[in-house]
């Protein structure tokens, strides 16, 4: 079997896993049995649970930028609309994002950089993006700034939301909606 489908079987059974039980609760051993692999197969490709973790954070990261990389035509209102539907598509990805990122607060935990990192980077370019676009004033009256951290806080909250009622499936027109009062209106 080739070293990069192994690798894709593990980062499925310890998304699978993690989602399941959080990182602190997730043992390599369980991970293998899911992999349908010995503890000692997992850890060839992932020598720490720490450095699996990571792998496994990292390839949520890529996905969503090569699911994007598609859409980039869209104004931002209905990118961000793109984001979350395709997250809803996605449902592992959600739960282990916010399962990880609940685990990352505490500080101790290996997730806490990753976390501290992810959201630092998506507010800087949403800055950057915004600024680009607008100025140092968004028609809405926000500063680049203040409506990015909107921004990554509504994306938070509507995934916990969906999470908890998945049921529901107007939240990606409901983001677009938010989105735009959030921006004011978006250039020609």
């Amino acid at each position: 079997m080739e070293t990069t489908t192994r690798r894709e079987e593990i980062l499925g059974a310890a998304l699978e896993v993690f989602a399941e039980r959080g990182y602190r609760r997730t043992s390599m051993d369980a991970v293998a049995e899911r992999a349908g692999l010995t503890r000692q197969g997992v850890l060839h490709y992932f020598p720490s649970k720490k450095r699996l973790l990571h792998a496994l954070l990292q390839r949520r990261e890529d996905l969503a930028r090569e699911h994007l990389a598609g859409h980039a035509d869209l104004d931002l209102p209905n990118l961000v609309a793109e984001v979350v539907a395709y997250d809803h598509q996605n449902a592992g990805l959600v739960q282990i994002h916010s399962v990880l990122i609940a685990e990352g607060i505490v500080g101790d935990d290996p997730a806490h950089a990753f976390c501290h990192d992810h959201y630092r980077s998506i507010q800087d370019n949403t800055v950057a993006h915004l600024t680009k676009l607008f100025g140092d004033r968004l028609p809405s009256g926000l500063t680049p700034r203040a409506a990015a951290s909107a921004l990554v806080a509504m994306l938070d909250g509507m995934q916990l939301q969906w999470l908890l009622d998945d049921e529901q499936s107007d939240y990606p027109e409901i983001m677009r909606d938010v989105m735009t009062l959030l921006i004011g209106s978006t250039p020609e």
